[in-house]
């Protein structure tokens, strides 16, 4: 009975049919085209607008502008010390275009460092005003009296930033505002007996002084541009005011900048492994998708054009507690608040912004934009983009623009027409076939992006992602 059941069971296990790993011997694969992970939604190369730069440079022409500007100072630092790189003073207002590097380096070894704990005060409201300092590491809050005496953050300051360069030019009394350390900070300061010291040793810092002081006399608008005189609100025939505009004699340009590939086919694979997909077709869409995310990175990270190394000095803004707040994104608001088109962050920032949001019980709305729904805030969308770098200590930055030529804003540059091309500005170029039966194609593009006046881009720096 025993050997009758296993005979049975065996019949069972026994293939009645063609199995499905001979079937598939005869059926044929349905494929995917090549699929590629780094391709990305690209929304900086959709919303900037393009304009046609026909001869390879576009020159920027803008009104003469007196404003020396508010650099930021780089450090060196060995070990726990921290040095001022004497260079680098130059950033500061009354020293911009100083060439004499002795003298630099004289008040560069002035400075001494000191170290606040967060929370300690740096310098007190109403104590004399006797120095200048720079914020090597950690950032601080300028506090200064409201209308109704209440204290408010005046200004947020990090590493690079300075104040009060204007002790050094004339004495104050004392301290109109206070500066208390958000986080551990090292400050270098330099009193103003020490400057003048240096000074009183130096004729060409002299010199340099009263061309600064005679600078700061001409008449400047609010952004520092020389003054367009007019007259308004007279009645009668008064003198009416004879004016010009005048530009900047050395204006910036803009080369086009190119990214570029040789891409290598065998004709052996080109000629015969076509079906059901075109082999060269496919190379080719890759290469180009990847040439594209290449541009997009460059656009944002390019040390000379792209926008996180570009935007104003005046138009960099630090958080006020370190991850993005509804606050932060208000403040970065007023930097660009003439018409301004949308923000532009890395995805994990916008998750952080959206972690805030949650925290205080904000619902940020949507847009719609080409069919697709965006997060926004005050109207304005926030795309995402990940060629916006994350530090290592999970720091980013959150930018804000204004789009287009009419509206005196961020602009993307290119040329279209150049010859083999497929898109614009973007061409392959068939370069023959080698000894080795190798088929090679040049892929090229051309582009850059240009600022057109600096109230055009916003940044918010520092950005802490990741915090709990």
């Amino acid at each position: 009975m025993a050997n009758f059941e296993k005979l049975v069971e065996e019949a069972k296990k026994q293939q009645m049919s063609l199995g499905t790993a001979a079937a598939r011997q005869l059926a044929t694969t349905t494929k995917s085209a090549p699929q590629m992970q780094g391709i990305s939604t690209r929304w900086l190369l959709k919303l900037l607008p393009w304009v046609q730069v026909s001869g390879g440079v576009f020159r920027l022409n803008r009104r003469l502008s007196y404003a020396v500007g508010d650099g930021r100072v780089s450090f060196t630092s060995t070990g726990v010390r921290v040095e001022v790189i004497p260079q680098e003073l130059r950033e500061l207002p009354l020293l911009r275009g100083f060439d004499d590097v002795e003298v630099l380096s004289a008040l560069a070894d002035r400075f001494v460092q000191k170290e606040f704990k967060a929370g300690e005060v740096i310098t007190q409201a109403g104590q004399e005003a006797d120095s200048i300092c720079l914020i090597a590491h950690g950032k601080v809050n300028k506090i200064g009296a409201g209308k109704y005496g209440d204290q408010t953050v005046l200004e947020v300051l990090a590493d690079g930033d300075h104040y009060s360069y204007q002790v050094l030019l004339e004495s104050q009394d004392y301290w109109q505002f206070t500066v208390k350390a958000v986080t551990p900070c090292t400050v270098l300061i330099l009193q103003q007996s020490a400057f003048e010291a240096v000074l009183a040793q130096s004729p060409s810092l002299q010199k340099h002084l009263e061309d600064f002081k005679a600078l700061a006399k001409k008449k400047q608008d609010a952004s520092g541009q020389a003054d367009i005189e007019l007259a308004a609100g007279h009645s009668g025939e008064p003198v009416l005011p004879g004016t010009y505009v005048d530009y900047e004699t050395s204006p910036r340009e803009y080369e086009l900048s190119v990214a570029q590939t040789v891409l290598q086919i065998h004709t052996r694979v080109a000629d015969l492994f076509n079906d059901p997909m075109n082999q060269t077709e496919e190379q080719l869409r890759l290469t180009v998708e990847a040439l594209k995310e290449r541009k997009e990175h460059e656009l944002i990270n390019n040390r000379e054009f792209g926008l996180l190394h570009n935007a104003d000095l005046k138009q960099r803004i630090h958080t006020r507690s370190g991850p993005p707040t509804p606050d932060d994104m208000d403040e970065l608001l007023a930097t660009v608040w003439k018409d301004p088109s949308f923000f532009l962050a890395h995805p994990r920032t916008i998750a952080a912004f959206g972690q805030e949001c949650n925290r205080r019980g904000v619902y940020p709305t949507s847009v719609e934009v080409n069919g697709r729904t965006v997060v926004a805030w005050r109207g304005i969308p926030i795309f995402p983009c990940n060629k916006i770098p994350i530090s290592e200590s999970r720091t980013s930055s959150i930018l804000l623009m204004r789009t287009g030529a009419e509206n005196q804003g961020v602009i993307g540059l290119h040329q279209a027409g150049i010859p083999d091309e497929i898109e614009p500005s973007l061409s392959v170029r068939f370069m023959g076939i080698n000894e080795k039966a190798i088929i090679s194609y040049l892929v090229s593009t051309y582009f850059s992006t240009a600022v057109l006046i600096p109230d055009a881009l916003g940044i918010l720096e520092n950005v802490e992602i990741g915090r709990t």
